[in-house]
């Protein structure tokens, strides 16, 4: 975290693979024995927390990275296989795009790993935490570092839960090799979840204007809880959680111009994006809730690694005669993330023609040859049905365009490293139109979502216009890229559904099996001491 001092949480525990997911390994003398002695030691270990969970999209580690997958593709395996994107680049991603991935792939287990390391490292807070002689600065300080760690521990175990059901609730540190763990049934760690998230909101700060960057609010945990609470089907407390958040007015939808930009062409949804432009103290943003801090070359900040959606979400332009890479055209791009045309296409009637989120600034439809070299330099070059299936070119949202400046030159540089936002209150007004239409108050619902959709210059809609599809049509127009796709999907229970009717390369090999990850299988290998099954269908 920026303004934070930072010591990274695999000085202090590192979560070990395989046989042993759930147990601890000491990484250096900096020992939970004597760290979490004062509030000052436990300031160190929640640091670390922010870091480790600000790491969930690494790919091949770095200096001060909490985690990595070891691997370049984690984020896009929730975007394929989907209904909004191919792909045909890396074989790792293409089974998650074809649904042919099984047991023993690499982000079956890395995410359970990222997910477990993340819950092992807040249960060792929590636990020290407890303990009689520490040395406390002021009253309120166990509670608040108590808080943040249920909040890390509740955010672990949604990536847990929309991924692989009934899973282990652990909440305790395991000092002792376990082979005898069973699985937890889905609806009692949400209650779990849930609780956790109702401490954090009890005991986080109010004020979004008085802490650091980055550190967590009550507001974050409410906006969590009212997803939390969705995913339990318990509505009328979503719709309360969601409520709390928005009728708070620390936040608003950002309707005019801000931030660091204004001088540049482009509206106030690019703005959300560009790069400094994510926290509300330092560019006027009060529409997000949560942004953890990824910015480059700052202490604290991220690394090349942390995050490739620069990469993923942008074409392999360069690779056309006439083209070479360039900031402006959103860098190294190698399209790992390939949209499909029914919602992006300019002629796919998805976007209606005054929808700022629709516009040049926020999909490149637009491209012209640039290398000065061409002959071709300054004309457009026109997407084609052959260039778009080859990754060369197709429109791309611009929300990962930027993050690129500043590199010392280096045009082909591959991180986003720029603020990564979380929450914003967008999608608070969207969980809370999801609330209310799952108590049938659909009107209601249609007032949640055209404040979001006014913002955007778009029309109202009626509330015979809110379904499950309008509103998974509706965050793909707002929250393209920022969202887990196939979270959002399984939550509303269109998964399939939209799976059969959008995504060619999935809909052939569609089981039912694939509502759920399997478990991978080195956990259930070396669990011997207690039966732990496999998902359904994945034997």
């Amino acid at each position: 975290m920026k303004k934070i001092k930072y010591i990274a949480i695999s000085a202090l525990l590192a979560f070990c693979s395989c046989s042993d997911f759930l147990d601890e390994e000491l990484k250096s003398s900096l020992a939970p024995e004597n760290t979490y002695t004062n509030t000052h030691g436990f300031e160190v270990g929640v640091t670390g927390l922010y870091e480790y969970a600000r790491s969930e999209f690494n790919t091949w580690g770095g200096e001060f990275n909490g985690f990595s997958h070891g691997q370049a593709t984690p984020v896009e395996v929730f975007q394929i296989g989907t209904d909004i994107m191919f792909t045909n680049t890396d074989p790792l991603l293409v089974s998650f795009g074809n649904l042919s991935y099984t047991p023993l792939s690499h982000y079956v287990n890395s995410w359970w790993k990222f997910g477990y390391g993340l819950a092992s490292n807040a249960n060792l807070i929590l636990e020290y935490s407890e303990h009689a002689d520490v040395d406390w600065d002021n009253p309120t300080d166990k509670a608040g570092f108590q808080a943040e760690a249920r909040f890390f521990r509740a955010y672990a175990y949604r990536y847990l839960v929309y991924l692989y059901g009934d899973v282990p609730w652990v909440d305790k540190v395991e000092r002792d090799f376990r082979v005898d763990f069973t699985r937890t049934p889905k609806a009692e760690v949400l209650n779990h979840m849930i609780e956790d998230l109702k401490f954090a909101a009890g005991n986080l700060p109010e004020d979004p204007d008085a802490v650091l960057p980055g550190r967590l609010t009550k507001w974050a945990a409410l906006h969590l809880l009212s997803e939390v609470y969705l995913m339990a089907g318990m509505n009328a407390e979503a719709e309360d959680a969601a409520r709390q958040v928005i009728d708070s007015h620390k936040f608003e939808l950002m309707k005019d111009r801000f931030g660091t930009h204004t001088k540049e062409p482009g509206d106030v949804f690019s703005d959300m994006f560009k790069e400094n432009n994510q926290n509300r103290n330092t560019a006027g943003n009060k529409e997000t809730i949560w942004v953890m801090q990824l910015e480059y070359n700052v202490v604290g900040g991220g690394g090349e690694s942390e995050d490739w959606a620069l990469r993923a979400y942008n074409p392999s332009y360069f690779s056309i005669d006439g083209f070479t890479i360039a900031d402006s055209l959103g860098g190294r791009g190698v399209a790992q993330l390939i949209p499909f045309p029914w919602w992006i296409d300019k002629n796919s009637g998805f976007y209606e023609a005054e929808d700022i989120r629709n516009s040049d600034y926020n999909i490149k439809r637009n491209w012209y040859y640039n290398d000065p070299r061409s002959e071709k330099y300054g004309q457009k070059a026109e997407i084609t049905e052959e260039l778009w299936k080859a990754k060369k070119l197709y429109p791309a949202i611009t929300k990962f365009f930027y993050g690129v400046q500043d590199k010392g030159g280096d045009e082909g540089y591959g991180g986003c490293t720029k603020d990564r936002i979380k929450f914003r209150l967008s999608e608070t007004y969207l969980l809370l139109a999801e609330a209310l239409m799952n108590q049938g108050r659909t009107d209601e619902a249609a007032e949640a979502i055209n404040e979001v959709r006014l913002r955007a210059k778009a029309s109202k809609i009626t509330g015979a216009q809110v379904t499950k599809d309008f509103l998974a049509d509706e965050r793909i127009r707002e929250l393209i890229g920022e969202e887990m796709r196939r979270f959002t999907l399984c939550r509303l229970g269109l998964l399939k559904e939209r799976v059969l009717r959008y995504n060619t390369d999935a809909a052939p090999r569609w089981n039912d099996k694939h509502w759920l990850w399997p478990i991978p299988q080195d956990v259930i290998n070396s669990n011997t001491g207690s039966a732990f099954p496999q998902n359904p269908g994945w034997d």
